[in-house]
C-alpha cells in the first residue's frame, strides 16, 4: 500500500515526530509504503531523507498569496498522476483545507489523521469542513470527542500514535556525560520538560512551583525546547525573567532546540509537563514513560488517558500548591521516584507499541482503501 502523507513541514513537534517514526518503523509493517509531500524545507524534511524516506516539495504556501495555492496543488496534482497512491493522509486543518480537493479530483480516498481539537469554528477549520475525508484518525479519545465538529458523519477511530522505546537503559557513564555537559551535578535530582515553547505547554507554571521550593536543596530544571516562532521568543524572554524574580536562575537551564531528547531523559530523575491547556495526546510523556521517569502532570486533555497511578502524579490544572508539594515529594523520596519509574516502559508499550499500533493503522487503511475500490 502505497501512502502519500501531506503536511506543512515548516516546524517540528508532535505530528513530525509521528512522520519520522513511520519512516523510521516503516520495516515492522513493509505492507505500507510510507511517502511524503510537504511545503517547506525544515528539519522535518532532513530527518525523512536522512532516514531514506521519498520526500516531494509542493513549495512554500501562504493562503493570503493564492497563486502559491494553486501553484503548489499544481504540483500535488502531477504528484498523483505520476504516482500509484493508493491513500493520501492530510495531517491537519491547514493541508485538509488546502490539498484536499486535489485528492477528491483524483478520486483517491482521502484520510483526516486529527492532531488537534478543533472548535469547527476557526477560519482553517471551516475550510476543511469543506472537504469531506473517508476517514478520520484521532491521536486520543479527548480529540475524538471534537472530530464532529469539523465532521459529523465521518467514520472516526482513535489511534495512539506509534511511538518507538529508544532503549537507552540506564547507562550510567552516558547519564554522568549528559550532566558533566550541562554542568549538573551527578547527586542533583534532575527535572525535565522537553516540549514546544508554547504558553499551554506549562513551562511558566512549572517554574512557578519550583519557585515555592527554592529553599529545597538538591535539585535542577531542564527545559528542553526552542523558538521556532516569533511569539516563542517573547515567551522564552519572559520565563528568563522570571526564573530570575524567583531567584532560581542558577538551578533551570533552558537548553534550546535539542536533537537528543533521548539522552537528556535518560539523564533525568523527573518529567514534568503541567499543562495550563489540555493536550491532544502528547508524545513527550510516551518519551518520558519509556525513558523510566516519573512522570508529572495536570488532570486535563489525554493526559487522563496516557497517566495512572503506576507511572505518574496527576494534579488539578493551575493548582501550584499542588504542583509544588509533588515535585517536593518526589525530589526527596528516592523510593516513589523508584517506583513510579518501574511502571513507566510498560505502559508506555501497552498505548503506543510501534508494531501493535502500525499493525493498526494497516487495518484501518486497508478497509478505506477497499471501500473505494468497491464503489
Amino acid at each position: 500500500m502505497k501512502i502519500l502523507h501531506v503536511y506543512a513541514g515548516n516546524l517540528f513537534g508532535g505530528i513530525e515526530t509521528l512522520l519520522v517514526t513511520l519512516t523510521t518503523e516503516q520495516s515492522r509493517h513493509p505492507q505500507m509504503q510510507h511517502n511524503f509531500a510537504l511545503c517547506f524545507e525544515g528539519r522535518l524534511t532532513n530527518e525523512l531523507r536522512s532516514r531514506g524516506a521519498s520526500v516531494r516539495q509542493l513549495g512554500n504556501v501562504r493562503i493570503s498569496r493564492p497563486w502559491t495555492v494553486l501553484r503548489a496543488r499544481k504540483q500535488l496534482q502531477q504528484l498523483l498522476r505520476q504516482e500509484q497512491i493508493d491513500v493520501v493522509i492530510c495531517h491537519a486543518c491547514w493541508p485538509q483545507a488546502i490539498f484536499g480537493p486535489v485528492v477528491r479530483a483524483n478520486k483517491i480516498p482521502l484520510v483526516f489523521w486529527c492532531h488537534d481539537t478543533p472548535s469547527g469554528q476557526q477560519p482553517l477549520e471551516r475550510l476543511a469542513k469543506l472537504v469531506q475525508p473517508d476517514l478520520v484518525i484521532a491521536n486520543s479519545r479527548y480529540t475524538q470527542a471534537a472530530v464532529p465538529k469539523l465532521y459529523p458523519k465521518t467514520e472516526i477511530h482513535t489511534l495512539y500514535l506509534p511511538i518507538a522505546d529508544r532503549n537507552i537503559g540506564n547507562n550510567t557513564d552516558l547519564s554522568q556525560a549528559t550532566r558533566a555537559e550541562l554542568n549538573t551535578p551527578d547527586e542533583a535530582v534532575v527535572i525535565i520538560q522537553a516540549s514546544r515553547l508554547e504558553r499551554w505547554k506549562g513551562q511558566s507554571f512549572l517554574i512557578s512551583a519550583l519557585g515555592q521550593l527554592r529553599e529545597m536543596p538538591g535539585w535542577v530544571c531542564w527545559i528542553a525546547g526552542g523558538v521556532q516562532r516569533p511569539q516563542e521568543e517573547l515567551y522564552l524572554e519572559e520565563l528568563k525573567m522570571q526564573v530570575q524574580e524567583l531567584k532560581i536562575a542558577e538551578r533551570v537551564l533552558f537548553l534550546g532546540q535539542r536533537n537528543d531528547v533521548p539522552r537528556l531523559l535518560a539523564a533525568a530523575d523527573i518529567h514534568c509537563q503541567p499543562n495550563t491547556g489540555p493536550e491532544p495526546f502528547g508524545i513527550a510523556f510516551i518519551e518520558a514513560l519509556y525513558a523510566g521517569l516519573p512522570m508529572v502532570t495536570t488532570a486535563i486533555g489525554a493526559a487522563t488517558e496516557i497517566a495512572d497511578d503506576s507511572c505518574a502524579r496527576l494534579v488539578r490544572a493551575n493548582d501550584l500548591d499542588a504542583l509544588s508539594a509533588v515535585l517536593g515529594r518526589l525530589i526527596t523520596n528516592p523510593k516513589e521516584r523508584a517506583s513510579l519509574a518501574s511502571g513507566g516502559r510498560a505502559r508506555a508499550d501497552y498505548l503506543c507499541n510501534p508494531q501493535k499500533q502500525m499493525t493498526q493503522l494497516y487495518h484501518l487503511l486497508s478497509h478505506v482503501v477497499k471501500k473505494e475500490a468497491i464503489v
